[in-house]
């Protein structure tokens, strides 16, 4: 990809809340409500570690701002633009279980389900 000057694009992940499209750069600090946003996700973080996960992408930026913004128990839908990580989908794990939410994912293969800290497609993608 160098060789022929080809760059990747940036990973990027989006949700709608309320009906409006937010997206997600990694370390992206431009949302009006970034603070909140990077408060849960240190909240996150921390609740993570404590369960044993040792995280900082788009797409816990897009699920951090979905519990800030969405009432308890609602279902969590961000969309990814590359493929999922493997961190990322642990991420996803682990927090569908902690916050009890139930979190999809579409990556740019196939949708995550997350729920009770399972995944849809078995950690096997």
């Amino acid at each position: 990809m160098v060789e022929r000057n080809i760059k990747k694009p940036p990973g990027c992940s989006l949700i709608e809340v309320d009906g409006v499209v937010h997206e997600f750069f990694k370390g992206d600090r431009l949302h009006p409500r970034s603070s909140e946003i990077y408060k849960m996700l240190e909240d996150m973080i921390s609740r993570l570690k404590i369960a044993g996960y040792v995280p900082n992408k788009s797409e816990k930026l897009a699920i951090s701002f979905g519990l800030i913004s969405t009432s308890p128990g609602t279902r969590i839908r961000v969309v990814k633009n590359l493929r999922v990580c493997n961190d990322c989908h642990s991420a996803a794990k682990f927090i569908s279980k902690i916050y009890s939410r139930e979190i999809v994912l579409r990556d740019r293969n196939r949708f995550h389900h997350f729920k009770d800290g399972l995944c849809s497609c078995k950690d096997f993608w």
